[in-house]
């Protein structure tokens, strides 16, 4: 049997930044057809990792092996003109790059590093920035739509935080956690799965030591002559013992906490506003606005999607004033108190400490209904330790920045709060806990994402920006919005533009057809099979399968199986609503 060279060996690679240690004597493969997602807290090293094994930046020690004759490509997080010179090769394009929007530089480069067909793609946050039409093309690029069309299936590492993306492409999740590596054979849900096994049984294992241990510190504790004939090898295992006693797992979450300020009942309304703009990278004019109007309601949670370049960031900046108005007016309440957090994050001070970006804002943060908290005490709550809290913001990584923008945000207690891209950068544990918290936020809330899953979570319609001033209000999330411009033959049928958005009226109730019935009778039939062909996919999975192929043909089964199943009980439930 042929051995099989990987493309990329590791062995015990450590690296520490300071007196940080972000990984230690770390090991993995990466084989042909992986495709593999790095997991991590911010700060933890992902993104360093990456810089690592492209040469970019040294490591304390172990040793990097890549298999002779490899083409690789690497399109880091942070995009720069030396970036693009490298990638595009002629200068000439670098000033038409640079009058290009973030998502259009992202598409060019991202496209740029496709189309040298590498045997391994190196990618940081490739989502960042791109618009939902493309990073679903991206996902049908790189997952197992490739592999369906009978394409070259792509070698893969990759930092993201993109749920919907993890579990469309990824076959493996390696998680950096506590300075060692753990590998997951399967997709995010997969990984969600049996990470919480591992942490479960991680912690069993430490309370048996510390139970253990206990015993054994009451024999070391005699004295030297009542246990001068004991074996040596029991002295040993006492001082192993101890330190699995007295492990503990540092692993916490941002706490949000803060209480939105009141809001009246008068909101904002925009009375037919109009904004055209000429385009730096082409001259032509854009209408981003045209005799635009709307009322927002009390509560109201609104997202905004569409292609870049449509007007989406241009829409929030009209807002919030930054922007003038070519006509009309934003009427704004008296008790409106807005709340943004930018794309871009906010452009801090690198020689000021993380303390002092809060304490200029306040000492002391309300948090309502009485409650109250230093500076200090509230930068933890946003995972910023006593000690992080002194050092300074040059240090933070991309994801501990935005952390920090974020905090500076909430502190103010906005009623309404403008997130713009607020997704990116952040780690998938403080996205989990920003989710609800806006789903419980007692306020109004716009925002502009590229994150499906967080979309579909928050949001309660959707502002579609089509380009040339035309607005979609739609009345759901974003796989709703989906699901209907594909199941529509008609795609006019399911666009509708808006000048003043109007609240969807409950249909009157009606009897199912005869042909329904039978549809319903089906579903009810089939969707007990592909429960249980789901509950076959789930066992395989987990069952340890080490073949690659092997692996990649179950996942993505068990994703079209559940795609069905969703699909199919969402009929059910539309059609049992109905009377028969």
């Amino acid at each position: 049997m042929a051995v099989v060279t990987p493309y990329l060996l590791v062995e015990d690679l450590t690296k520490s930044v300071g007196s940080k240690m972000l990984f230690s004597n770390i090991s993995f493969a990466i084989n042909k057809g992986q495709r593999i997602a790095l997991i991590a807290r911010n700060g933890i090293g992902k993104s360093t990792l990456l810089d690592i094994l492209m040469g970019n930046t040294d490591y304390d020690s172990g040793k990097i092996t890549w298999r002779k004759d490899l083409k690789v490509k690497y399109l880091p997080q942070k995009l720069s003109s030396d970036l693009a010179q490298q990638l595009l090769g002629e200068k000439a394009y670098i000033e038409e790059f640079s009058k290009l929007s973030g998502g259009q530089q992202k598409k060019l480069l991202l496209q740029q590093v496709l189309d040298d067909e590498p045997d391994i793609l190196l990618l940081d946050e490739p989502t960042n920035h791109l618009d939902l039409e493309t990073v679903v093309w991206l996902e049908d690029y790189l997952g197992d739509k490739r592999v369906a069309r009978g394409e070259r299936p792509l070698t893969i590492l990759m930092v993201t935080h993109d749920r919907y993306f993890l579990d469309s492409v990824c076959t493996d999740i390696f998680e950096l956690d506590e300075h060692s590596l753990y590998t997951y054979h399967g997709n995010y849900a997969y990984y969600m799965e049996k990470r919480a096994e591992r942490i479960e049984t991680q912690n069993a294992e430490v309370e048996k030591a510390r139970n253990l241990y206990r015993t054994e510190l009451e024999w070391m504790r005699r004295m030297p002559q009542a246990r001068a004939h004991k074996a040596q090898y029991r002295i040993d295992n006492f001082y192993e013992l101890e330190k699995k006693a007295k492990q503990q797992r540092t692993e916490s979450d941002v706490r949000l906490a803060v209480k939105s300020g009141y809001i009246g009942n008068k909101i904002f309304e925009a009375k037919n506003v109009c904004k055209t703009y000429t385009s730096r990278s082409t001259g032509e004019e854009k209408v981003i606005l045209k005799n635009f109007n709307y009322v927002f309601s009390r509560y109201e949670k609104l997202g905004i999607i569409g292609n870049n370049g449509t007007g989406k960031s241009t829409f929030i900046k009209l807002l919030l004033g930054e922007v003038p108005l070519d006509n009309g007016s934003w009427d704004v309440g008296s008790t409106v108190k807005f709340g943004y957090y930018a794309q871009t994050g906010l452009k801090f001070d690198e020689g000021k400490k993380v303390i002092d970006i809060v304490r200029d804002i306040a000492e002391v943060v309300d948090l309502g209904n009485g409650q109250r908290m230093t500076a200090s005490q509230f930068l933890q709550m946003f995972l910023f330790s006593p000690n992080q809290q002194y050092d300074f913001v040059s240090k933070l990584s991309g994801g501990e920045r935005q952390r920090l923008h974020l905090c500076t945000v909430l502190m103010r207690s906005p009623n309404f709060l403008i997130l713009d891209e607020p997704t990116n950068d952040l780690d998938i544990p403080t996205l989990n806990v920003l989710e609800e918290y806006l789903m419980n936020f007692q306020g109004c809330l716009i925002v502009v994402s590229h994150d499906r899953y967080f979309m579909d979570r928050v949001v309660d319609h959707l502002f579609v920006f089509h380009g040339n001033g035309e607005i979609q209000d739609f009345p759901g999330n974003y796989t709703q919005y989906r699901l209907e411009g594909q199941n529509d033959s008609n795609p006019a049928k399911v666009e509708k533009t808006i000048a003043k958005v109007e609240k969807v009226k409950t249909e009157k109730k009606r009897r199912l057809s005869f042909k329904e019935k039978q549809e319903l009778e089906e579903l009810e039939k089939q969707m007990p099979i592909l429960e249980e062909e789901k509950a076959q996919l789930e066992v395989l999975l987990s069952g340890g399968a080490t073949d690659p192929n092997e692996i990649s043909k179950t996942s993505a089964r068990y994703k079209e199986v559940q795609e069905a199943l969703d699909l199919a009980e969402m009929r059910w439930l539309e059609l049992s609503e109905v009377e028969s």
